[in-house]
């Protein structure tokens, strides 16, 4: 018999222009969620509203609304949101677990089609959609220059085995990162299912600007442990990215001032000598997983 029992755990903060969007795709799914925990984390326009009706027309769909704590808390506050509605579920007979943002839309056969991946390789651990924005009419996918082991934060699906063996999700910056290291380290794949494509309203790190989003994905590589070797090089890689010079200054300065400010980060010894030595056999052109396999 085929395991798709699946529940969605999404973190809602000032969504309200898209919320419904993601909503009507989820409703629409041709293999339903047994449940969808909406957590309203302190937004001040109608996401919460929204959301509660969404749940009294859907007995399946449940929502947590967490007070306001007065700012945006770039990426951990999606995680403690996160396991806020988790604890409801989480002793709960399920298959998948997924991590949906609130500002998607896509395809009624999106789920279906990606857990028919899951199906075919038992080794996958964690998958999710191509993430698109629109253009001009086109899609166009978010980052395409991700490495092949990586899916985005917006859209994450875990088989169980997978998400109970890697202890779940680390609760600060750089937590999608993380999952996937140590899930490839313990012998799982992850990877984006490319065929597979959900329309992003609102752009990746758009809420921050584009310095901040650069300054805090280079506090993720210093929290996840990176190679400074290898950080450098991706920075230096990255100064001709547009706006010219921003991504590498932003990802620098998020990196080296972790240091400086002692900022927390993983402990777990395993996990970045397992990190650092793929990444230098990246730097040394041999097969890693940042390598295609």
């Amino acid at each position: 018999m085929k395991l798709r029992r699946y529940i969605i755990i999404t973190p809602a903060r000032n969504e309200g222009p898209h919320l419904r969007e993601t909503i009507e795709s989820v409703q629409s799914q041709t293999i339903r969620p047994s449940r969808w925990i909406i957590v309203d984390d302190g937004s001040s326009d109608e996401t919460g509203r929204i959301a509660d009706d969404a749940a009294r027309a859907h007995d399946w769909i449940n929502v947590v609304h967490r007070p306001d704590r007065g700012y945006r808390k770039s990426g951990g506050g999606v995680i403690e949101a996160f396991y806020e509605g988790y604890r409801l579920v989480e002793n709960e007979s399920w298959d998948y677990v997924v991590k949906l943002d609130a500002d998607l839309s896509f395809a009624p056969a999106f789920f279906e089609q990606c857990f028919n991946q899951f199906e075919i390789d038992p080794a996958l651990g964690i998958g999710g959609g191509a993430v698109c924005l629109k253009t001009d009419g086109k899609l166009q996918v978010e980052a395409s220059g991700d490495p092949p082991f990586h899916v985005r934060g917006a859209t994450k699906i875990y088989r169980r085995c997978c998400w109970n063996e890697i202890g779940g999700l680390l609760r600060a910056t750089g937590w999608d990162t993380l999952d996937e290291i140590k899930a490839n380290m313990l012998g799982w794949k992850t990877r984006t299912f490319n065929e597979q494509f959900l329309i992003h309203h609102r752009g990746t790190g758009t809420a921050d600007g584009v310095w901040k989003n650069w300054v805090k994905n280079g506090r993720a590589n210093y929290i996840v442990g990176y190679h400074p070797l290898f950080m450098f090089c991706k920075c230096a890689a990255r100064l001709f990215e547009a706006p010219f010079g921003v991504v590498s200054a932003g990802l620098w300065y998020g990196f080296v001032s972790g240091y400086l400010l002692r900022v927390p980060r993983n402990l777990e010894p395993d996990v970045i000598q397992y990190l650092r030595r793929e990444q230098m056999r990246r730097l040394l052109f041999r097969t890693s997983i940042w390598a295609v396999r």
